[in-house]
């Protein structure tokens, strides 16, 4: 990044977020742009990938707080006219501007160089290290992976080094040679009036090297897509749809740069007998009538284990739920939650013989009490 370009770009402007934007909001902006203009999604199209680098230019100053603040201690300085060019009795004076970001005027340092601090190479004879970019990828987990925790295998593809030509962007066998224009520095010096305005060097595009005989495979950019498997461990008790970040597992950095981070989101198969309400597994067990009438014990499947035991009281209601504590999903802290278990009276499709007969008998005994005569009461009432 230039001078020229800190002073005039508008970040903010560039991912469309407010200047009061949270880290999250521009977060979420950058990577939706990412995914529209990035150069795989574009083939060929040179006013995408312009676009994109302007994405990740913004991205790389906003996302970091310190240089976010640096970037617009800066603009406000420069908008408030606090640095004017001019001539003798203006009240003004006249500078270099190259002067002004080395932060060496005087000898002593410190100058207005340590306001803008590293959002950009002062002295440009050295290309800043860029961190990688984020990576996102989706995986598929059984239902009993996603409750005790899995190791899947994921296959990503994202930017790297260009392995045919280690980085370089030269065709095997022949190396860059510096440009003889910026002799390195990836910037040169434009005059402007009495301003002396630091921007990329055209010839390099700010590389400080050219290449005259590029890499066939990555066309002299030094990346290529990189396509890598690797074993990545899904934390116990996750949920569908859930996101998960693994930091230093995405696309590799430039320059010795930090890699960036990998986001996985999660699927989860269901299953046929259990379901989930948070940490708690749920199952529907069905108990007949005279279980439900007269209580006893029923037996009851569990997702990893054997069968638990419960005890059904008597007069059990259609839907009522019993709890089978520590038989559910995993916690962070390694404990499980708990299963509930609904309990569903059956109703015989077909009666015959001695339990027809038996039923017949219940009814006759049981006449007396209607179950609905408290809800006709109380409809009168209303």
């Amino acid at each position: 990044m230039s001078g020229k370009d800190f002073v005039e770009k508008d970040y903010y402007k560039v991912l469309g977020v407010p200047k009061d934007a949270t880290a999250t909001e521009i977060k979420k902006t950058y990577r939706k742009l990412a995914r529209e203009f990035h150069p795989d999604a574009n083939k060929g199209d040179a006013k995408a990938e312009e676009r994109f680098k302007d994405i990740s230019e913004a991205y790389d100053v906003l996302s970091d707080e310190k240089r976010r603040k640096e970037y617009d201690e800066a603009r406000s300085l420069f908008a408030n006219g606090g640095f004017r060019s001019g001539g003798p009795g203006t009240g003004s004076y006249s500078f270099d501007f190259g002067d002004l970001f080395s932060g060496s005027q005087g000898g002593g340092g410190g100058g207005i160089g340590d306001v803008f601090g590293g959002l950009f190479n002062r002295t440009g004879r050295q290309a800043q290290p860029r961190r990688g970019a984020d990576v996102e990828t989706e995986v598929t987990l059984s239902f009993e992976e996603a409750v005790d925790g899995a190791t899947v295998p994921l296959r990503m593809t994202s930017q790297a080094p260009c392995r045919s030509c280690n980085g370089t962007g030269a065709k095997s066998g022949t190396t860059p040679r510096v440009c003889p224009t910026c002799v390195g520095a990836g910037t040169v010096s434009r005059g402007q009036g009495a301003f002396a305005l630091s921007e990329p060097c055209k010839d390099c595009r700010g590389r400080g090297m050219i290449v005259d005989d590029p890499c066939t495979d990555c066309h002299g950019s030094g990346r290529a897509s990189s396509a890598r498997t690797m074993q990545v461990r899904i934390p116990a008790g996750v949920q569908d749809s859930q996101h998960i970040r693994l930091k230093g597992k995405g696309a590799q950095g430039e320059r010795g740069g930090q890699p960036g981070d990998l986001f996985v989101t999660v699927h989860v198969d269901a299953h046929p007998v259990f379901g989930r309400k948070g940490d708690n597994l749920t199952v529907t067990v069905p108990v007949t009538f005279p279980e439900a009438a007269l209580g006893g014990t029923i037996e009851v499947p569990t997702l990893n284990g054997p069968a638990v035991k419960l005890k059904l009281p008597p007069g059990s209601a259609n839907g009522l739920t019993m709890r089978a504590r520590g038989k559910g999903a995993t916690r962070k802290d390694g404990t499980r939650g708990d299963l509930l278990v609904t309990v569903e009276v059956v109703v015989p499709q077909h009666v015959t013989g001695d339990a027809l007969s038996a039923l017949e008998q219940y009814r006759e005994a049981t006449a007396s009490d209607d179950p609905r005569a408290a809800l006709f009461r109380a409809a009168k009432g209303a």
